[in-house]
């Protein structure tokens, strides 16, 4: 009997997710494709990982590129954008080291105020190129999978409708179109 992709790729991880290296319940886990579909990507599991479904939002239709970029900009520290794990990550560094202390690398906050939360949606949104949210439908469901650990159907109400207010998005007849 044949195996759905996500049940290899969590067998093949060990039941962890691909970036954060922490357990991935299967009812947070999706299939991340390393080089987009969008893009011409294939299904094949040689470009395919399992991760949880907070990752797979953010990546959206990024370029390989871009999101080694985004692992690379966590200076060895991986966060989860869904809060659970960080792994860090060993990146050889060519500079010695020195004995003079330094700050703390910086991991991306999970976005807390509504302006910051606005901010978070456009910037997600904008990442995602041509594979944006084409229904008031789909829109909803993506922005609320952006907050894996809840966000109150009011905040998501309140979401939609700043996009709406700041001109970013355009809602006719649950079609959605953007201006960002």
């Amino acid at each position: 009997m044949p195996t759905k992709p996500l049940d290899r790729l969590m067998f093949v991880q060990g039941g962890q997710c691909f970036f954060c290296k922490q357990p991935l319940p299967k009812a947070e886990a999706s299939v991340e494709h390393l080089f987009a579909s969008s893009n011409g990507g294939s299904n094949n599991d040689e470009n395919c990982v399992a991760c949880c479904k907070s990752v797979n939002a953010l990546f959206g239709s990024m370029s390989l590129k871009e999101k080694f970029q985004v692992v690379l900009n966590q200076k060895g520290q991986f966060k989860c954008p869904n809060g659970t794990g960080s792994v860090k990550i060993s990146i050889p560094s060519k500079v010695p080291p020195t004995n003079t202390p330094q700050a703390p690398p910086k991991t991306p906050a999970i976005a807390k105020t509504k302006d910051d939360k606005l901010a978070f949606v456009v910037a997600n949104l904008k990442q995602r190129g041509n594979s944006k949210p084409r229904t008031l439908k789909t829109l909803t469901s993506t922005v609320g999978s952006l907050y894996p650990q809840g966000v109150s159907k009011a905040e998501l109400a309140s979401l939609l409708q700043q996009l709406q207010l700041t001109g970013k998005v355009i809602v006719k007849e649950n079609k959605v179109t953007y201006v960002l």
